[in-house]
């Protein structure tokens, strides 16, 4: 085993970021491929009931959300640095604003290909319709919005060849994954759609080249193994100054704020400006730590 094990399927642009920060790192990872839609056999046991692709997995310590992913591969292998304060802010964009664009422009030109056990899957993850007639007339709107946000990256680009300065780093991965996303399910749209953008299309060749690091297929049960085996890492210093006060050992849920709602609860292990882990046992994995992102998240008491 590698010690990073990513829980992921190849067609999910939010685990295209985490496998171009392993290539970005140069780092050896184990693969599990896990289903497009639920159910999840090998995934739900390690997170609780979260079900969103990508997770990563370091032992018995379960990493949710590619926000907390990518900070904790940053953690781990600090050099080259690729994450800075303003990385962050542009992950966070891609990962909505840009992604809410794409997203219609896809499935409102490839909806009435997409399976009904797809759609039913992704309604019960947003908890609203998945309505192919809806984004079939957003598309036309959304495509010159898309070209706009496209364009903030060939202005970024202006000064070098990487959003980061001299080297390729986090707003790199996060900006290039809706690009990824879109041209990889409609390359002739997403072709026109940069067409004048010369900075923007050399740069996805670049960023692309970056590749995956060191890739090795497991399976989920082997997965699952390694976690009964583990015991979590040491959590991170508790902050005291956390505006809801949560107190060490509350029991607590933990859900996103934007879709894939379902509440993970568990005892709270520590908080930070920028994370929350919490502790759940079971018998089938013993004791394991499971990190959530603070940004885009809400804690509760259970």
């Amino acid at each position: 085993m590698t010690g990073l094990i990513l829980h992921h399927y190849d067609t999910s642009p939010f685990s295209e970021k985490v496998r171009l920060m392993f290539g970005l790192k140069g780092l050896a990872w184990d693969s599990v491929q896990a289903p497009v839609i639920m159910p999840k056999p090998d995934l739900v046991p390690l997170t609780g009931g979260y079900r969103r692709i990508p997770v990563m997995q370091v032992g018995a310590d379960i990493y949710c959300d590619t926000q907390v992913i990518l900070a904790e591969i940053e953690a781990r292998a600090p050099n080259p640095p690729s994450v800075s304060g303003a990385g962050w802010a542009v992950n966070f964009w891609a990962d909505r604003l840009f992604f809410g664009v794409t997203v219609p422009i896809i499935f409102g030109e490839l909806g009435d290909a997409t399976s009904r056990e797809f759609i039913l899957d992704r309604e019960k993850l947003s908890g609203r319709p998945f309505d192919i007639a809806a984004m079939k007339a957003a598309a036309g709107v959304m495509r010159p919005q898309w070209r706009a946000q496209a364009a903030w990256i060939e202005a970024g680009l202006a000064r070098g060849e990487w959003l980061d300065g001299d080297a390729p780093g986090l707003s790199d991965i996060a900006a290039y994954m809706n690009l990824w996303f879109l041209a990889r399910n409609l390359p002739a749209v997403a072709y026109g759609l940069l067409s004048g953008l010369p900075r923007t299309q050399a740069w996805r060749d670049r960023v692309a080249a970056i590749g995956h690091g060191t890739r090795r297929e497991i399976t989920g049960a082997q997965a699952l193994q390694v976690a009964h085996d583990a015991e979590p890492a040491a959590p991170p210093a508790h902050d005291h100054a956390d505006p809801q006060a949560l107190a060490v050992g509350a029991a607590v849920t933990v859900a996103a704020d934007d879709y894939g709602r379902d509440p993970v609860a568990g005892t709270l292990v520590a908080v930070t400006p920028d994370r929350v882990v919490i502790a759940r046992g079971t018998p089938e994995l013993g004791r394991t730590h499971i990190h959530f992102p603070r940004a885009g998240y809400r804690v509760g008491k259970a």
